[in-house]
């Protein structure tokens, strides 16, 4: 993720008092993607070191969730497979050597990152991304790998670069055996998203060649060029990967985080006007294309350049993704772990991602941004976790919808009461009845309004509880004696419609008595 930058230089319906349309407001818009990566590779994020206790690990886990989610994030993009392993056990690849430090040794007692992960994002309204590396099978040719591990079972299927062992794409068996890693993953985990970073066909390394002459000569496809023929087997996982995740599970969303340039003009009169390495040429991955297709959900480009950065400027690539959404969400990524970097002077502007924000809210067919990588929100970019917290993301945001996969929402929750109690008010209510489309609630979001104040669910600083659990109670314990409250709560599916709202159910605070 970081270091490919070493290689590039309504109908609106409307009841009395209450509004269930989208906000149009940039400053808090009520749907936005807040993503962060977070990298186990190399212990980048977590866990902090190999061999961590149970606990230490959920622990951990915990702390980094509750800083994302002080900071407004909603979605959490975690790397479950770093490089032919897994940080999950249902599933065929070994354990990853960077839990327990050996790779294949299981954590003790039954414990399963991912699904720890899941349960502990959806309780804090935050969507769980399985990241995947799709091609990457080693590091190096130093550290010894599981008898597990799959380039022991078929060394015919890699080719080394750089020193790493990679997939060799252009081979049939790999594109199935990488797609039937990660159905064990839809299948058998709560996921909301399968994601692929910008890793495909390697980055150039001076000197290096990629040794894929035999399988191209073995599988042509009816290429004569090695080029077409290298982007057409990522295509063709692309395509097989996006079929496969919605067969099983329409409502997890597919997405990539490709290198932020597809093309240059120069190369392409449909190009950006910049003049990086760019994913076409170099990488054999044809970016907008997949886009264009409609083989993904989402594309997160990595824009990590700033407003000034003459080969590539932030301004002119994100206008240039935002042109070329057709009709899919685009989510940018920000390079946080760049702040205060010496790669360019105007990282040392702590206004600079700030002010990429407030441009990514320009756009409208633009649904928010994503963090590389979790650490440097509390580390070297700390003042943008600080204007997160206090400005940009002050006020919690629902993920956007995706009506290509759903647009039906769930009924409204049932019997919605409140009551005044010592410890707070107890809301509870009922699950809804099945909508038109089979579902019921999948999660709730309760609103809280004071008296006086306009009843509406326009407003993200009416939201009280975002949750992706199916939960029915909710204690409100930052109430003010004296004053009068009105309650609404509304479903959501899992794609994150949501409902019309339950309520509005008032209540009265009493009076703390005096000692």
């Amino acid at each position: 993720m970081f270091k490919n930058f070493l290689y590039a230089l309504l109908s609106l319906i409307i009841l009395p008092y209450i509004s269930n349309a989208q906000p149009t407001s940039k400053i808090a818009p009520k749907r936005e993607f807040r993503g962060v990566w977070i990298a186990t590779l190399s212990n980048i994020d977590w866990p902090s070191r190999p061999g961590l206790s149970v606990d230490q690990q959920k622990q951990e886990l915990i702390g980094i969730l509750e800083r994302h989610k002080s900071q407004g994030l909603n979605a959490i993009l975690l790397q479950v497979r770093p490089a032919a392993d897994a940080f999950y056990g249902k599933g065929r690849e070994p354990w990853s050597q960077w839990l327990m430090g050996k790779q294949g040794l299981a954590p003790a007692g039954g414990y399963d990152p991912l699904e720890f992960a899941i349960k502990e994002a959806h309780f804090r309204g935050m969507e769980l991304h399985a990241w995947f590396n799709p091609y990457r099978a080693s590091m190096n040719s130093v550290t010894p790998l599981s008898a597990e591990h799959i380039t022991k079972k078929h060394p015919e299927w890699f080719f080394t670069y750089g020193g790493k062992k990679q997939f060799d794409p252009g081979i049939p068996e790999v594109r199935e055996y990488i797609t039937q890693v990660i159905l064990d993953v839809v299948k058998n985990y709560d996921v909301d998203g399968i994601h692929f970073d910008d890793y495909f066909y390697p980055y150039p390394i001076e000197g290096q060649r990629i040794n894929d002459g035999d399988t191209f000569y073995k599988n042509p496809n009816n290429f004569s060029n090695i080029k077409d023929w290298r982007r057409n087997n990522v295509d063709l996982l692309i395509k097989m990967v996006d079929d496969s995740v919605h067969h099983y599970k329409k409502y997890v969303k597919f997405g990539i985080s490709p290198f932020g340039i597809w093309r240059n003009k120069y190369e392409d009169p449909e190009g950006s006007a910049s003049s990086g390495l760019s994913n076409y040429a170099e990488l054999y991955a044809d970016s907008r294309k997949w886009v264009k297709e409609g083989w993904v959900d989402y594309i997160n480009p990595q824009i990590y350049f700033t407003f000034t950065r003459k080969v590539a400027p932030f301004g002119v690539l994100l206008d240039w993704w935002s042109n070329n959404a057709y009709g899919r969400h685009v989510y940018i990524g920000q390079g946080a772990y760049l702040v205060n970097s010496r790669a360019e002077l105007a990282w040392r502007n702590l206004s600079e991602i700030p002010n990429q924000i407030r441009k990514v809210r320009e756009s409208s067919r633009i649904q928010g941004s994503v963090f590389f990588s979790s650490k440097s929100l509390s580390t070297v970019a700390r003042a943008v976790g600080d204007s997160l917290k206090v400005d940009l993301y002050k006020y919690p945001a629902l993920p956007p919808q995706m009506p290509w996969l759903d647009e039906t929402p769930p009924n409204q929750p049932l019997a919605l009461t409140a009551d005044a109690l010592k410890d707070g008010v107890h809301l509870k209510w009922l699950m809804p009845t099945k909508a038109t489309d089979g579902e019921t609630a999948s999660g709730f979001v309760v609103y809280r309004f004071v008296e006086g104040e306009k009843i509406s669910i326009l407003d993200p600083k009416n939201i009280l509880k975002i949750s992706f659990d199916n939960y029915l109670t909710f204690i409100d314990t930052t109430t003010e004696s004296g004053k009068r409250y009105s309650y609404l709560v509304t479903a959501l599916d899992r794609l994150k419609n949501e409902s019309e709202p339950s309520g509005p159910v008032g209540v009265e605070i009493p009076m703390a008595k005096e000692d």
